[in-house]
């Protein structure tokens, strides 16, 4: 995903959620800059998914049911949450794609054991990108941003951190993607995040299409899907 394609979805994004996009690029230069104070250098290398079923695990109630599906993939990577949960139940994640807005310190230790963690920053994030990153072992660490890249700050495409984990995964070469623990119409999450949850699934009927293939989640669910996308 080159973010020229991502850049119009972005806009809608922003313009339908009421977000500033000048905070989504501060936060991206102030995460840019922490890394460079910390004198580290991050992961900047590619993930190889080419060939792998890849289950791209979100942190849904549904996820004690089907951690089978994660564990007969080739590959996990797991949405923030997710990741936790998953290892509870020796189940191994290959990457954790997180804002470090749910368990901030399964990031920071995933980053310790070696567990590539995908790390977001976003306009409302700051103070804790600025806390828990310099506690991270930075070669584990891939920094992310939804604003234009900006080195070592990469785009995979991607808003929430269930639909960013199926883009990276994507962009790795993953040649089958499947979703175990994705409750789309999970009844206890509050406005904004169902809001959320309408945006994940727009965003992953764009990546189907743009990919050929069909998502299991989305069955039964593509006629009522507002089309975004090129």
């Amino acid at each position: 995903m080159d973010f020229e394609t991502w850049e119009p979805v972005y806009e809608r994004i922003l313009e339908d959620m009421g977000y500033d996009r000048g905070a989504d690029e501060r936060a991206r230069d102030v995460y840019a800059g922490t890394l460079r104070a910390l004198e580290g250098n991050v992961f900047d290398g590619s993930l190889d998914f080419a060939g792998d079923r890849v289950a791209i695990a979100g942190a849904g109630p549904s996820l004690e049911d089907e951690l089978d599906v994660a564990r007969r993939a080739d590959a996990v990577v797991a949405a923030s949450s997710a990741g936790r949960r998953l290892l509870a139940n020796e189940i191994g994640v290959d990457c954790l794609v997180t804002d470090l807005d749910g368990a901030p310190e399964t990031a920071v230790r995933s980053t310790t054991y070696g567990t590539l963690v995908a790390i977001h920053a976003h306009g409302d994030n700051v103070i804790a990108i600025q806390e828990h990153v310099p506690r991270c072992r930075l070669s584990a660490v891939l920094p992310t941003t939804q604003a234009a890249p900006r080195s070592p700050v990469r785009n995979f495409g991607g808003f929430t951190d269930g639909d960013r984990a199926a883009f990276l995964a994507d962009h790795f070469g993953a040649s089958e993607l499947v979703f175990p623990g994705w409750d789309l119409d999970d009844p206890t999450v509050g406005p904004t995040k169902r809001r959320k949850l309408r945006w994940a699934e727009r965003l992953l009927h764009w990546l189907e299409r743009r990919r050929d293939e069909r998502f299991d989640l989305l069955e039964g669910r593509r006629d009522g899907i507002d089309p975004i996308g090129p």
